[in-house]
């Protein structure tokens, strides 16, 4: 089906590998140094930095989150040099900081652009998701369904047992009932401890990944970002705001929400047209992280479009290393 909304330029699509190389490089200053935050503020001011050299009138509607104080590009911030469309921006310019402060795998630098007004204007709030890939019918999995449920019916569509499952979670407290009756169905669990926007695109390619489906409670934003993936390169993914204080509802209420339970699809998500970009900061499943090899830095970007269904994956060779420079 064709979007309604206009399509963005596609020389965009470069563009945004660029933004996304530029925070991932930065990151990598301060990876496996335990520093979480340095290595945040670093992405957050390179990617600030290239997104503020786009031809674009953009407004960050996903963006840094106040729940860890974290470094901002904060929600609301005027991007680009105007000389260009509106457009909405989603970004993390470091997803997994914990992962990147322990040089443990998948971390990533994250952006999606899409035409102004389609991306949800998600509060920094969790929430809680389920996803697979995009070769199953409608209403196999549900965020009402129980997660035995929900397993059970993966299992009749792929036509294997439970136990042939790979069900990925984050590993928090929080997930501790869902993770033992997961464990109780048969089927495999791989705990992440970050990083739950390459957990929801892996479910697109379980053949590779060994992610059937993704399940629990994670970041309102990290949401926002996956659906934009999804979009691009086909999957099913349900979410619903988990809003348990007066603050939180405040917030969301101020963001323009006003059904705090009601469940969203990918389309209620990233409605027009997106693209989405990220490159490696460690090594993951997706993606190679940055390299540093003497006068050369190498990165993987993987670049994908809704409007076109392309996905690229570019393997980067910088010699110009001064572009890097964080001074």
């Amino acid at each position: 089906m064709t979007d309604m909304n206009p399509a963005l330029d596609r020389i965009l699509t470069l563009e945004l590998a660029r933004v996304t190389e530029r925070a991932a490089v930065a990151a990598t200053i301060m990876r496996g140094k335990g520093n979480e935050k340095a290595a945040d503020q670093l992405a957050v001011d390179a990617m600030r930095r290239e997104l503020n050299e786009l031809d674009v009138d953009g407004t960050v509607v996903i963006g840094e989150g106040e729940r860890d104080k974290a470094p901002m590009l904060y929600i609301g911030e005027k991007v680009g040099t105007k000389n260009g469309p509106k457009v909405d921006i989603a970004l993390d310019p470091l997803e997994g900081t914990t992962l990147c402060a322990k040089a443990k795998p998948n971390s990533l630098a994250v952006l999606a652009m899409a035409v102004g007004g389609t991306l949800l204007h998600a509060p920094d709030v969790y929430m809680d998701k389920i996803a697979i890939g995009g070769q199953y019918d409608d209403g196999i999995i549900d965020l009402d369904f129980s997660p035995t449920k929900n397993l059970e019916n993966l299992a009749k569509a792929k036509n294997c047992k439970i136990s042939d499952l790979g069900v990925c979670i984050l590993d928090r407290e929080r997930h501790a009932e869902l993770i033992a009756e997961v464990r109780e169905t048969g089927a495999s669990i791989m705990l992440i401890e970050d990083g739950d926007i390459a957990g929801v695109i892996a479910t697109v390619d379980p053949d590779k990944t060994g992610v059937d489906i993704y399940m629990g409670i994670g970041g309102a934003p990290e949401g926002v970002l996956a659906a934009a993936a999804l979009r691009c390169i086909g999957g099913f993914m349900q979410t619903r705001l988990v809003t348990d204080s007066a603050s939180q509802k405040q917030r969301a209420t101020e963001m323009g929400v006003t059904e705090f339970d009601k469940k969203l699809n990918i389309r209620d998500m990233a409605s027009g047209d997106v693209i989405f970009s990220a490159t490696g900061v460690t090594d993951g499943d997706m993606l190679f992280g940055v390299r540093h090899k003497g006068n050369k830095i190498e990165t993987e970007t993987l670049v994908m479009r809704s409007s076109t269904g392309t996905v690229r994956r570019i393997i980067g060779e910088h010699y110009k290393l001064d572009k890097f420079s964080v001074d």
